[in-house]
């Protein structure tokens, strides 16, 4: 079986952000590096060339599949912030509704600026992901 291409890496997490060309995603990185080591509990890691991600889990589908994964993370895109959350737009609804200007799509949160979000909303979905990872794989 393939090995998974994103993987925890040893590379510098200021040092990736510090590349991203977009001033504005530069910065709104920074902050949730801030935000996502508060709520997380977890130190900011590099998870593959572009992913910064927090805290780590081990998985396995009934197809054998297995890995290791970030608990929760984001990559500064072109396009826009991405945050990878668990099981949680559906159930989160309100908080959805609250948060300000955001597409979802799978388990992706896209946002084009923090400044276009409430960061309390954010923080709540964000902290509910972590739960939900928690709670399908309980930390070790």
């Amino acid at each position: 079986m393939a090995e998974n291409k994103t993987q925890e890496t040893e590379a510098d997490v200021a040092a990736f952000l510090s590349t991203v060309s977009n001033e504005q995603r530069r910065a709104d990185g920074q902050v949730l590096v801030q935000l996502l080591e508060r709520v997380s509990g977890y130190p900011a890691k590099m998870w593959g060339p572009k992913i910064i991600g927090f805290g780590r889990y081990h998985y396995r589908y009934d197809s054998g599949r297995e890995g290791d994964m970030c608990r929760i993370g984001f990559s500064p895109r072109k396009a826009d912030t991405t945050l990878y959350l668990s099981g949680v737009f559906a159930s989160h609804a309100e908080v959805l509704a609250r948060l300000g200007k955001h597409k979802v799509s799978g388990g992706c949160l896209h946002i084009k600026r923090l400044s276009d979000v409430n960061l309390d909303a954010l923080e709540e979905l964000c902290a509910a992901s972590l739960a939900e990872t928690a709670r399908k794989y309980p930390p070790e």
